[in-house]
C-alpha cells in the first residue's frame, strides 16, 4: 500500500502487520542483508579447510576440525544476524512472542531494539572504514598481501559487500525507530 509517489510504503507479509507501515526502501535493505553477508561466508570456508584464497601469510596452526569448526561457526552466525535483523521490518520484531513468560504478547519497547542494533551497526561501520583505509592504503593502513592482484580484487569487493551491513543496519534501525517511537494515530 503506497501513501505517496515519493515515499512508498507497505505491510509486512506474515501473521499480521507492522505497527505502522514499514517504508519499501527498508523492506528492500532488509531482504538484502543476508545477500550482502554470503559473499564473505562463502569466502572463509575455503580458509577452513587451509586454502589460503591467495593471501600471502603462513597457513594457521590450528588443527583442521578447529578450523573448520570456527569458520563454518562464524559464518552461519553472520547469516542467522542478517536475518535477526528482519525484525526491524517484521511483527516480531515489535512484539514478544506469546511463549516469552510474563511479557509474551507485549509490545517490545523501541529502545530494547534500537540500542543493540545502532552499536552493532556501528561496530559494522567502523569495519567500513577500517576496509577503506586498508584497501586503498590510507594513513599508512595496508590490507593482507595477496599473491596477485585478481585474489586481492576478489577479496576487496567480497569483504566490501561485507562491511556495508553497518550502514544498511543504520539505516534500518533509523527506519525502525522512526515508525515505533512516532506517536500512534487512530486507525
Amino acid at each position: 500500500m503506497a501513501t505517496s509517489e515519493k515515499n512508498p510504503v507497505r505491510t509486512a507479509h506474515g501473521s499480521g502487520a507492522t505497527e505502522r507501515p514499514v517504508p519499501l526502501w527498508a523492506e528492500r535493505v532488509a531482504r538484502l542483508l543476508p545477500l550482502v553477508a554470503l559473499p564473505v561466508c562463502l569466502w572463509r570456508l575455503p580458509i577452513g579447510f587451509g586454502h589460503r584464497m591467495g593471501m600471502d601469510v603462513a597457513a594457521e596452526t590450528w588443527p583442521r576440525w578447529q578450523s573448520v569448526a570456527y569458520v563454518a561457526s562464524l559464518s552461519l552466525l553472520s547469516e542467522a544476524f542478517a536475518l535477526l535483523c528482519r525484525g526491524l521490518v517484521r511483527p516480531w520484531g515489535e512484539v514478544f512472542p506469546r511463549w516469552v513468560p510474563r511479557v509474551g504478547g507485549k509490545r517490545i519497547p523501541p529502545l530494547l531494539v534500537i540500542v543493540p542494533a545502532t552499536l552493532s551497526g556501528l561496530l559494522f561501520t567502523a569495519l567500513l572504514v577500517d576496509w577503506v583505509l586498508c584497501t586503498f592504503h590510507i594513513g599508512g593502513f595496508s590490507d593482507v598481501p595477496y599473491t596477485n592482484t585478481g585474489w586481492r580484487l576478489l577479496a576487496a569487493v567480497v569483504s566490501g559487500l561485507f562491511v556495508l551491513w553497518g550502514p544498511m543496519v543504520l539505516a534500518l534501525t533509523y527506519a525502525y525507530g522512526r515508525r515505533r517511537q512516532l506517536p500512534i494515530t487512530a486507525r
